[in-house]
């Protein structure tokens, strides 16, 4: 049975669900990418909130969400029996990087005394001081994660072919590309990816000029919101912790749904 904290951070996840409220600006966009019964995966699902919204704009869509914290875990698969939208999500609890096995989950610990859930990272042994450099922090909670590979787990799960792929986990998203090289050669699946250049330097001996030339060399162009206005980028916005992007191979241009997307990808 769900514990009081889990069914409250479920319950708060929820509500703004059906409120359609509180997400984050890249969101709507998500109705210009996908369409029919496309395959995602959804890397860092947290509380699932744009999964929510994946089954929203595609009702057929399958989607196969990877999150590694152990309660958040839990949220996760209560908010998505609470929308009914179970039996098109396989929830996963595991992090994922470019080899399988097992890393530790940090969550920093917020200078309010509460967890920073959203900010928690895969690592493999507990930081030296501060958990984060971009965080001011009162320490962290440790916790060992089961961790797999996209490749690996799609192969093992017969996964055929992969449409789209949310990422948001906090500076791994190089290492996590890395093992998904498979699918994003053989599929050119549509990405929306945050990525962390304090992060991907300071915690995982990576760059975000590795992460969008890995996209480069594979003929992905990328895209950023600026406001309310979405424009074509070949690198990220400087001096930021964080931001996302979507990544659109031109292959699959003429598969988009009528939209920003596909009028972008013509021009």
């Amino acid at each position: 049975m769900a514990s009081f904290r889990v069914l409250a951070h479920a319950f708060r996840a929820w509500r703004r669900n059906v409120r359609w409220a509180k997400h984050e600006p890249e969101t709507p966009y998500l109705a210009d990418l996908l369409a029919g019964a496309p395959t995602c995966l959804h890397v860092g699902a947290s509380d699932g909130r744009h999964t929510y919204v994946m089954t929203q704009v595609a009702p057929k869509a399958r989607i196969h969400a990877f999150e590694p914290s152990a309660f958040t875990f839990q949220v996760l698969k209560t908010c998505l029996a609470w929308h009914g939208i179970a039996r098109q999500v396989t929830p996963v609890h595991a992090a994922v990087a470019d080899q399988p096995g097992e890393l530790l989950l940090v969550t920093p610990k917020k200078m309010s005394g509460r967890m920073g859930r959203a900010y928690a990272f895969v690592a493999e042994q507990a930081p030296d001081g501060a958990a984060r450099p971009d965080l001011q922090d009162r320490g962290a909670d440790l916790q060992p994660t089961p961790v797999v590979t996209l490749d690996g787990y799609c192969a093992e799960h017969a996964v055929a072919a992969v449409d789209f792929i949310r990422m948001d986990i906090e500076g791994a998203e190089q290492r996590a590309l890395a093992g998904a090289r498979a699918i994003l050669e053989r599929d050119r699946p549509h990405v929306l990816i945050e990525i962390h250049p304090t992060m991907l330097q300071a915690r995982f001996g990576g760059s975000a000029e590795a992460v969008v030339g890995l996209f480069r060399d594979l003929g992905y162009r990328m895209f950023a919101l600026n406001g309310d206005r979405l424009e074509e980028r070949t690198d990220v916005v400087p001096d930021l912790p964080w931001k996302d992007y979507f990544f659109i191979h031109p292959s699959r241009a003429a598969l988009l749904p009528d939209g920003v997307f596909k009028a972008r990808m013509a021009a």
